[in-house]
């Protein structure tokens, strides 16, 4: 595939199954699927995919020593439209545990799975039980970006370690918390490298942006039409409701305007009847979107409308042995956010195997952490914010 360049043997996160259209969708997705084009920087310019190869093992040396009930938690929708972006992550973190806990008798690390349905009003009565539960010295989230922003000042309080898989929300490590770090880039990282992508790459001269109404949405949709100056066309710029199906009125604005693509800001539950909409109101853009969207949902829901769409991402594709030990726990493959959520849970398994087993000799392992995962280099600035983030850009195929 162009651009892929050391990519080329690595499975797509989320994207490594084949994904088929149901029966009322136009068109028909049949052996569909979300293939990686390329690693971007903050100019949209192609740059080397991580080499997995020197990535840390969650098995390590299979000498460590913990105490029993020594637990993480991981927090983020597990049911719910939006369900299959927090299951890719907690099917990481436990691949990670049965490879840490296989090699290691003497520290069985305990895994609690919390639900959210990533819905920060149940994240509220969520966290809270998280933080008051003593055994839990780790948490691998919270998962979406509105969550985080009504729980993070919660966890911080506690002194609780939160690294997140997935919430992107630039504003997130903007509020003094003491112990949320992001694990991938954030939307002002993605935001800029998407749009130079779509007009100095792709060469789009008109682009229509389309937000949701969540905190990721709308956070995202600022950064990507500033990233795309008078590329934007505030015209036919448009905004819905999270939950929506309907969007007879956003697709007849965007044909009016003839753009050459489309930028949705929010999650594969409207995405997919978005894009069904658009096709079939006679709208030949290309969709475009991020990785609330990139998600082999997507491609099953959207059917044979969400061909040539291009989607961004700051989670990496999974290595073929990766991918492979993934479907023979989980029995189902990698999905957006997988790699991280495993990488995030084998830093904390690292830290619990030197000793760190308390919840502020885990926070201090964290902040002082710099070691390779399968997704990128994981080292964190004072804010929470990875040293070094970068994009990758993925097309349905």
């Amino acid at each position: 595939m162009v651009g892929i360049g050391a990519a080329a043997a690595l499975v797509l996160t989320g994207c490594s199954d084949k994904s088929t259209g149901t029966s009322d969708s136009p068109g028909n997705a049949g052996e569909l699927s979300i293939q990686p084009l390329m690693q971007i920087d903050s100019a949209g310019k192609e740059v080397p995919a991580t080499d997995a190869s020197t990535a840390t093992d969650p098995a390590g040396d299979g000498s460590a020593k913990c105490p029993p009930g020594t637990t993480i938690a991981m927090a983020g929708a597990l049911t719910g439209p939006d369900a299959a972006l927090g299951i890719n992550i907690v099917n990481g973190v436990k691949l990670a545990l049965d490879q840490h806990n296989k090699a290691n008798p003497g520290c069985k690390i305990e895994l609690r799975p919390f639900d959210t349905e990533g819905d920060p009003q149940k994240a509220s009565q969520v966290i809270p039980q998280i933080v008051n539960d003593p055994s839990v010295i780790g948490l691998v989230g919270p998962a979406f970006s509105g969550e985080t922003k009504a729980t993070g000042q919660i966890l911080s309080d506690a002194g609780l370690v939160a690294v997140s898989a997935s919430a992107t929300n630039a504003s997130l490590t903007q509020g003094g918390w003491k112990t949320f770090f992001r694990g991938l880039a954030n939307d002002d990282v993605q935001g800029p490298s998407v749009a130079k992508y779509l007009t100095d790459n792709a060469g789009y001269k008109k682009v229509c942006v389309v937000q949701d109404n969540t905190d990721y949405g709308v956070g995202l949709a600022t950064s990507i039409t500033q990233g795309l100056g008078s590329a934007a066309d505030p015209a036919c710029a448009a905004s819905i409701k999270k939950g929506d199906k309907d969007f007879s009125a956003t697709v007849t604005k965007i044909a009016g305007a003839k753009p050459d693509a489309i930028f949705y800001s929010g999650y594969y539950a409207e995405a997919a009847p978005l894009a069904q909409q658009l096709k079939s109101g006679g709208v030949d853009a290309v969709f475009v979107s991020a990785d609330g969207t990139n998600d082999p949902q997507f491609v099953s829901q959207a059917g044979g409308s969400a061909q040539g769409a291009k989607l961004s991402c700051p989670c990496g594709p999974a290595p073929d042995d990766f991918a492979a030990q993934y479907q023979q726990l989980n029995g189902q493959a990698p999905g957006v956010y997988s790699v991280e959520g495993y990488d995030l849970t084998t830093i904390l398994a690292k830290g619990i195997d030197a000793g760190k087993v308390t919840r502020p000799d885990l926070l201090a392992f964290v902040r002082g952490y710099d070691g390779p995962g399968l997704a990128r280099q994981y080292k964190w600035d004072a804010t929470g914010e990875l040293s070094n983030a970068l994009i990758w850009m993925y097309e349905v195929k």
